[in-house]
């Protein structure tokens, strides 16, 4: 949504905008991008870059935000073929993948959880150490949380689905 909105608005008030959010950061990196968007906006000014030149720029905006919202679109598509395929399976273990998943999650967690109390309560004079390598897994815990999260949301969406349809084929049949 927001990339079809920039593509729409057009090329100068993209590089207008960028370039002051990147200076706003005080790094050499973004200090040089900003730099040479202000270049590229100030020769925008001069006439330097033609409007043809920008129509062309907006248009290849636009196309590589269609090619982006495509490419996304192809990917959700594949994401609900192997969710149906996993519903309709007759595999005891497919169709209870999600929960097993979920259930390891929070043993895990709270295995993870019990261990730092402990170190916490028992073991004060490691508990920067553990603290800080528990700080580590925010990375790996982040990436399980999230299958997770999508697991359910699927799920309750799943069974959203599921349940109209059953109220739908009940009512139809008192017509």
């Amino acid at each position: 949504m927001i990339p079809a909105l920039l593509s729409k608005i057009g090329l100068p008030i993209l590089v207008n905008v960028v370039a002051e959010a990147l200076g706003s950061v005080d790094t050499p990196v973004t200090r040089g991008a900003a730099k040479a968007l202000r270049d590229v906006d100030e020769a925008i000014r001069r006439g330097q870059i033609t409007p043809e030149q920008m129509n062309e720029a907006n248009r290849h905006t636009e196309k590589m935000n269609e090619m982006a919202l495509e490419e996304r679109a192809a990917n959700i598509s594949e994401i609900n073929k192997s969710l149906r395929a996993e519903i309709a399976s007759k595999d005891k273990f497919v169709r209870r993948m999600r929960p097993t998943f979920g259930y390891l999650m929070a043993v895990t967690w709270a295995a993870q959880m019990f261990g730092i109390a402990y170190v916490i309560v028992f073991d004060t004079a490691r508990a920067g150490i553990v603290l800080n390598a528990m700080s580590s897994l925010s990375a790996i815990w982040g990436i399980g949380l999230s299958v997770l999260g999508i697991y359910v949301y699927k799920r309750s969406e799943d069974k959203k689905l599921q349940n109209n349809e059953t109220i739908y084929w009940n009512n139809s049949g008192k017509n």
